[in-house]
């Protein structure tokens, strides 16, 4: 299921979004796939959403250290990075992607173009464009039953 993208004209647009979305999936969690070039959102999106999450620890982008684990908001929250992983380095952590796919918490995983389409098949996709300084489009996919109704009713 993929929907008509969702344009945040600043911040405080994109940070009503992310909160729209942390209340309907705070209570079964999600896998969201964070897709978008560099300066496109992606950890500015991770962060707002870990925000109304409740997440207490500063949220910073894991690109150099792969995971961040936040544990300390409403869910376990698990942020990825997959930029800096070769072929080799992803095919290593499929299986614990996969493990992150399960339960009640949330996993982002940035840079989800570099998986190979080895990603859980219930999942959120959003692509995050940049339009201007401040400007922001938001193109969701849903796979799942569960995901396809979070996201018709976060684009209600």
């Amino acid at each position: 299921m993929s929907c008509e993208p969702v344009i945040c004209l600043n911040l405080e647009e994109t940070d009503l979004l992310a909160s729209r979305l942390s209340k309907l999936i705070e209570n079964t969690g999600a896998f969201i796939c964070l897709f978008g070039d560099i300066g496109a959102g992606k950890t500015a999106f991770a962060k707002c959403l870990c925000k109304h999450l409740e997440v207490k620890q500063k949220v910073t982008s894991p690109s150099f250290v792969i995971l961040n684990e936040y544990k300390s908001g409403k869910l376990p929250v698990y942020h990825f990075d997959l930029y800096r992983l070769e072929n080799e380095g992803i095919k290593t952590i499929i299986n614990e992607l996969e493990e992150y796919s399960q339960g009640k918490i949330v996993t982002l995983v940035e840079w989800a173009e570099f998986s190979q389409d080895a990603l859980p098949f219930d999942r959120i996709e959003i692509k995050i464009e940049y339009l201007g300084e401040t400007k922001r489009s938001f193109t969701f996919k849903a796979f799942g039953e569960t995901n396809k109704k979070v996201v018709e009713e976060l684009l209600k």
